[in-house]
């Protein structure tokens, strides 16, 4: 069996949209798990809807995520350019189009736009409904070699189509759908080479994939229709054709195709948001695949040793943002203190600027969030105490209420005017041995002490871990304002 080689070959329009990322990342999956290579191929026939730049963002997604390809641009193993335009300028579409036509499985077309509007016709879907396709009606096959020299001397614009037979039906192998059958009379003469001399994708996918020697072909479902014509140019050329590996849609959580215009379709626009980059991979990669014991949190390596595409599945996929949040939370909770600090810090300093312990805060927030962007949120108390409402004091499993809140405040004052000590052991002891003496519940103190120097129903720590950090003086402060909100109450 030959050695399995897979591709990711992205067109340069902008930032990765998750289906391609989940693409480039079965591809490489699929590699990796078999021994095999993964090869980056940039596909810029497109001239139109290419964006500047977006090749550096195709390299630098690859690099983040750590799908790092054997062969590209940039590693050339034999068989390059990797480029399709470098390819194209090479002349290598055309002789091969060329070769299809000497075969008689191509040919060249010479009609203008106002014909083509012409071809049309109706037909019949499984269900009885009748639907009406561009159908191209061969017109331009019926020229005789002559007819076609002339044609090109004069420099009548062209294009090249596949000769696909009318009869008869075309039927083709997905590892994931099964076999798959089609009516030849719905298959289009596809055009391989369009009018400015670059080949269609589909066409210079075909050429490339197998002088690249590629042995698996992963790509969206939306392509399944276009098999058969794949398949019709592996047959045409004599190739044998590559392992199909069909990926599900992607929607989002009503059901509807992923959208660009989403907010979160793209991987870029998940970083910008606050995901870490290991949690996306790991989250995409469940986009359409599960393992067999049903575990949820992978690393790379760890999907590489569980990924087999056969555990893909046909129905299409829900991008549960909810789920992607619990996830990255599971990596935060995980990460390494320091490399979480760096991350988190610029989300502090944006809550609060005062000369507080900013790693303390830290250490606070880290298993309490699943995206960085929540932190200012939950410390911003630090940089001042919020106007709150007195209902907070109110706690039916702590027993206690605004009156409650107000004794208890008065009697916990002068301890903590007395303390020294503001570190969160010493005063954590302190109101234990006050709680014990009056015979108090823990929350019966605590939770009106946290509500004072917080001004906030939750927060990220208990009462004495926000007094360290405040310290001695603002905690007292805003106990002593608590007392008086509920004074004037």
């Amino acid at each position: 069996m030959s050695k399995v080689r897979t591709r990711f070959a992205p067109s340069p329009t902008g930032r990765m949209h998750v289906g391609n990322l989940r693409t480039a990342l079965y591809a490489y999956l699929i590699a990796k798990h078999e021994g095999g290579d993964f090869i980056l191929r940039i596909e810029d026939t497109d001239q139109v809807r290419e964006v500047e730049g977006a090749v550096d963002i195709i390299n630098r997604t690859l690099q983040a995520t750590g799908l790092i390809h054997d062969e590209g641009p940039d590693k050339d193993k034999g068989v390059g350019p990797y480029v399709q335009s470098e390819r194209q300028a090479q002349g290598l579409y055309l002789e091969y189009a060329k070769k299809l036509i000497d075969k008689g499985e191509a040919y060249y077309c010479f009609c203008d736009e106002e014909r083509l509007k012409e071809c049309h016709k109706v037909i019949e879907l499984e269900n009885g409904e009748k639907k009406e396709i561009n159908v191209y009606d061969k017109h331009c096959l019926s020229l005789s070699r002559e007819e076609v020299e002339a044609k090109l001397a004069a420099g009548v614009p062209y294009v090249i189509r596949q000769n696909t037979p009318n009869e008869g039906t075309t039927t083709f192998h997905d590892d994931i759908y099964g076999d798959i059958t089609v009516n030849n009379d719905e298959l289009d003469d596809m055009i391989l080479i369009k009018s400015d001399g670059f080949p269609t994708y589909n066409f210079a996918n075909v050429v490339d994939d197998h002088l690249m020697g590629i042995t698996h072909v992963v790509r969206g479902n939306e392509y399944l229709s276009s098999s058969p014509k794949y398949n019709r140019l592996y047959e045409a050329f004599g190739w044998e054709v590559p392992v199909y590996v069909h990926c599900p849609l992607i929607t989002d959580e009503e059901h509807h195709k992923l959208s660009k215009r989403c907010g979160h379709s793209s991987y870029e626009d998940l970083i910008d948001q606050g995901f870490v980059t290991e949690a996306v991979v790991n989250f995409v990669a469940l986009l359409g695949w599960s393992p067999a014991d049903n575990r949820e949190i992978f690393t790379l390596q760890e999907l590489v040793e569980a990924f087999d595409y056969h555990h893909m599945s046909k129905s299409p996929a829900v991008f549960d943002f909810g789920k992607l949040k619990w996830m990255n939370g599971e990596y935060i909770k995980a990460m390494d203190f320091d490399v979480f600090y760096e991350r988190a810090l610029p989300f502090i300093k944006q809550a609060v600027s005062k000369d507080l312990d900013f790693k303390k805060i830290a250490r606070m927030v880290k298993t309490r969030i699943e995206i960085f962007p929540d932190i200012p949120g939950l410390i911003d108390f630090f940089e001042e105490l919020p106007e709150y409402d007195i209902a907070m004091y109110t706690h039916k499993k702590m027993k206690t209420n605004g009156e409650t809140s107000l004794a208890v405040l008065k009697e916990v004052l002068p301890v903590l005017e007395a303390q020294d000590d503001y570190s969160n052991d010493a005063l954590y002891q302190t109101l234990c041995d006050f709680v014990a003496e009056k015979g108090y519940k823990n929350g019966y103190v605590l939770w009106p002490i946290r509500t004072a120097v917080s001004g906030k129903q939750m927060t990220p720590a208990g009462a004495t871990e926000i007094m360290e950090i405040l310290g001695k003086e603002e905690s007292l402060k805003r106990i002593q304002k608590g007392i008086q909100l509920l004074e004037n109450a």
